[in-house]
C-alpha cells in the first residue's frame, strides 16, 4: 500500500488540459466527478471531512488487491484473521496476488472453501489519504460514487469486531448515497435503472440458495459426507435453474457467467456478510424518514458495546 502512495499525484494534476494528450479531457471529466462526489459525500451526507481520494495513483491492472475469504464446507462458518486496532476481520488482501494464492493453498489444506476476488478499494480508515486509480475512470458515475461513499463511511464509522455491521452498513448507505448523488445532478439512465433492479433479483437468489443450503448444514440428522453431497447437488441445481430462466429474470448481461464459476461457501458467505441485512437497514432507513444525513449522524454515534443494529435503531427512532 506504501508502494502506490508514494506513486501518488494531486488529483488536480488530472484538471491540467493538454491538446497533445487524447486522454487529458478524460481525466479532466473523472477529476471533477470525483471532486462533486466527494463535495456531496461531506456536505450533503455528512461523511467525515478527509483528504480521502484527492490523489490519483497510475496502475496497469483493473483492481487493487486480491482478497482472500474462507468457509467451513459443510457450515455458513467464516474464517477470520486477527489485525491490531480492527479486531477480526473475515478477509485478508493481498498486493500480490501469488501471495493470495499460497494463502489459499494454506487454507485449503485445513479443508475450508475458499474465494479469491479482486477489490478496488482499501479503506485505511483514516491512517492513510486513500488514493483514486487509474482503473476508476472506466466506471459508470454511478459506480464511483458508490465506491467512494462506500469507503468514505468506512472512515467516518468503523466499530471493532463488527465486520458484518461495517460492510452492511457501507453498502447501504454507498448505494443510497450514490442515488441521491445522481439525484442531486439530475442524472438519468436507463442502464442504471436495469442494473439496479437486475442486482436486486441476483441478490434474492442468492439469499434462496443461501437458505437452502443453510437447512442442510443445521440438520443433526445428517452425516458431514451427507451435508456435502446435498450441497453440490443443490449448488449445480441452482445454476442450473439460474441459466434456463435467465432471460425471464434479467434485463442486462450483468450475470451471465454465474453458472461457469466454482461456488463455494466462502463465495456466499460474501453475500451474507455485505447483503444480508440490507433489507432491514433499507426499512430501517424508512422507518426514520428517509434521512440519509441523520441516518449517518446516529451511526456515528455508535460505540459498538452492544448490537450495534439495536442501537442505530434505537438513535434513529428514538430522534
Amino acid at each position: 500500500m506504501l508502494g502506490y502512495l508514494n506513486r501518488a499525484i494531486p488529483l488536480e494534476d488530472l484538471l491540467i488540459e493538454d491538446p497533445s494528450n487524447a486522454a487529458s479531457e478524460d481525466n479532466r471529466r473523472f477529476a471533477l466527478a470525483v471532486m462533486d462526489i466527494r463535495r456531496f459525500a461531506m456536505e450533503e451526507l455528512g461523511l467525515n471531512a478527509s483528504k480521502n481520494y484527492t490523489s490519483y495513483v497510475e496502475l496497469d491492472r483493473n483492481y487493487l488487491a486480491a482478497v482472500v475469504s474462507a468457509s467451513a464446507k459443510d457450515s455458513f462458518t467464516r474464517y477470520e484473521w486477527w489485525f491490531p486496532i480492527v479486531g477480526r476481520i473475515p478477509y485478508k488482501g493481498f498486493f500480490n496476488v501469488e501471495d493470495a494464492r499460497r494463502e489459499r493453498e494454506r487454507l485449503e489444506r485445513r479443508d475450508l472453501d475458499v474465494w479469491i476476488r479482486g477489490v478496488d478499494a482499501f479503506s485505511t480508515l483514516g491512517w492513510f489519504n486513500d488514493p483514486l486509480y487509474s482503473y476508476m475512470k472506466n466506471y459508470t458515475l454511478y459506480n464511483l460514487a458508490e465506491l467512494i461513499i462506500h469507503e468514505l463511511v468506512h472512515a467516518t464509522v468503523y466499530l471493532k469486531n463488527q465486520s458484518q455491521f461495517n460492510e452492511e452498513l457501507a453498502e447501504f448507505i454507498g448505494s443510497e448515497g450514490a442515488r441521491l448523488y445522481l439525484e442531486s445532478i439530475g442524472y438519468e439512465s436507463p442502464d442504471f435503472t436495469e442494473s439496479r433492479a437486475d442486482q436486486a433479483v441476483f441478490l434474492d437468489f442468492i439469499r434462496g440458495l443461501i437458505a437452502e443450503l443453510d437447512i442442510v448444514y443445521t440438520n443433526p440428522v445428517y452425516s458431514r459426507e451427507q451435508k456435502l453431497e446435498y450441497k453440490e447437488s443443490i449448488i449445480a441445481n441452482a445454476k442450473t435453474r439460474f441459466e434456463d430462466n435467465y432471460d425471464s429474470l434479467f434485463v442486462t448481461d450483468n450475470y451471465r457467467g454465474f453458472i461457469d464459476l466454482p461456488i463455494n461457501n466462502a463465495y456466499l458467505e460474501l453475500f451474507r456478510l455485505y447483503y444480508e441485512g440490507s433489507n432491514w437497514y433499507r426499512d430501517l432507513y424508512r422507518r426514520s424518514g428517509s434521512n440519509l444525513r441523520a441516518y449517518i449522524d446516529a451511526a456515528k454515534t455508535l460505540r459498538g458495546r452492544e448490537d450495534p443494529k439495536l442501537e442505530l435503531e434505537r438513535v434513529l427512532i428514538r430522534s
